[in-house]
């Protein structure tokens, strides 16, 4: 898939948007991309799943033992990953403000986890998922996201596999173009942010 076909199906699923978002970072942005939408639908999220485990390297691959991702958006993009790569999938939550694993699910200790998300843009919550792995007895060895929003920045502390990496302007809510500043702000995502 090239990136504009990957676009596509974001484009098809009416989950590329345009206006003013607040985006889980805390950060201000023109455009959102809604990987709820994209994902809704099985087929297309399991052509999405399957184009990006193609993409990581073999060397990768055959060293995993599960995919971890974090609750809420990761969850269905982590089990089309884990379905693509033939492995389990688990998700952290953070029911008391803190990622770990609940529902039974548990690593056994060194396990090598690809830990997947669906946008990654600071990799804050990225990073709190690899500590809670860390914290469960596994070893975050890769991770990856449908969308890189970062351009290119997100350090995660391990190799990073985007299916599409897309440069969209980010704001602090204090720093808002006049445009953006002109528009009602809108929260898309699931995570609470303060401010």
């Amino acid at each position: 898939m090239t990136d504009e076909e990957v676009l596509a199906e974001f484009r098809t699923a009416d989950a590329l948007l345009e206006g003013h978002f607040i985006l889980s970072s805390g950060l201000r942005s023109p455009r959102y991309l809604q990987c709820a939408r994209v994902l809704m639908n099985p087929a297309r999220a399991g052509r999405l799943a399957e184009e990006l485990a193609r993409r990581i390297p073999d060397k990768v691959k055959i060293r995993l033992g599960a995919v971890v991702s974090p609750a809420m958006g990761g969850v269905i993009a982590g089990h089309e990953m884990g379905r693509a790569l033939g492995l389990d999938a688990m998700f952290v939550e953070r029911p008391d403000g803190t990622f770990g694993l609940r529902r039974g699910f548990s690593l056994y200790p060194g396990q090598k986890v690809l830990l997947m998300e669906d946008v990654v843009t600071t990799g804050l919550s990225s990073r709190e998922a690899i500590a809670a792995v860390t914290a469960a007895g596994g070893e975050v060895i890769a991770a990856a996201a449908l969308v890189d929003r970062s351009g290119g920045k997100a350090d995660l502390g391990v190799p990073f596999y985007p299916l599409i990496r897309i440069d969209v302007p980010t704001y602090q809510p204090d720093a808002l173009p006049p445009e953006l500043a002109a528009i009602p702000a809108v929260k898309p995502g699931s995570r609470v942010v303060a401010g």
